[in-house]
């Protein structure tokens, strides 16, 4: 069995909401290893974003221990922080969060921009993601005159551009009809065998448990089931 890319030990997290302490996720662990395939799975209020959060290094454990690639995540700067955000991570969001002036070939060359690489290297790269995500043709368009499905493939690809070990989506289908569902998680689902990169997601919707290798149910913050 691989090492793990992410560790997650007896974590936890609270939100203070006026005078109380509302927890969000209890004594949490759990392992992810590269090029898995995982819903996390259950209602609204559940932990699900919570647990996405603590994983992608957007928030902090109130308890217990974070690990990225055997690193604690407690040990690292927030640059540091950063720079694997940037670079071991992807992240697709139910709100896509393009950047409305910039074409779609710019949103995709926006994180390779962030990483140090040149103007030819990520146009050059930029492109192949988006001819990977279906949508060759759309470089030049900006988000606004995309369709929901295609502001999520850009999203896709932009999440794929530094070659992350794994990417995070949030309820990715949330936001997106029935048949342009079912077309981007099939697109992420070849995504994750081509480029063996990890899929993580926080989900409700019942097409992504069913396409995932492995589904981690969270009731009230903690995990109630972890099956493969």
């Amino acid at each position: 069995m691989s090492p793990a890319l992410l560790s997650a030990r007896s974590i936890s997290k609270s939100y203070r909401l006026g005078a109380a302490l509302v927890p969000a996720i209890r004594d949490v662990s759990l392992d992810v290893r590269p090029g898995e395939f995982v819903a996390i799975r259950g209602p609204s209020g559940s932990g699900k974003t919570t647990l996405l959060n603590l994983l992608g290094l957007l928030d902090t454990p109130d308890a217990g221990e974070v690990r990225v690639d055997g690193q604690a995540a407690a040990d690292l700067s927030e640059n540091a922080k950063s720079d694997l955000r940037r670079d071991r991570f992807g992240f697709v969001f139910q709100t896509f969060n393009l950047v409305p002036v910039l074409s779609s070939e710019e949103n995709v060359a926006y994180p390779v921009a962030l990483a140090g690489l040149g103007v030819a290297d990520r146009r050059t790269r930029a492109r192949e993601l988006l001819g990977a995500v279906g949508l060759g043709e759309k470089g030049g368009v900006r988000p606004d005159l995309l369709s929901g499905g295609q502001r999520q493939r850009v999203a896709i690809a932009r999440a794929l551009a530094n070659r992350p070990a794994v990417v995070f989506a949030d309820e990715p289908t949330a936001n997106l009809d029935s048949k342009t569902a079912d077309e981007i998680l099939d697109l992420m689902r070849r995504l994750n065998e081509e480029r063996e990169v990890a899929f993580l997601f926080a989900t409700h919707d019942p097409r992504v448990v069913e396409r995932a290798r492995r589904v981690i149910s969270l009731t009230d913050g903690r995990i109630t089931e972890d099956r493969s």
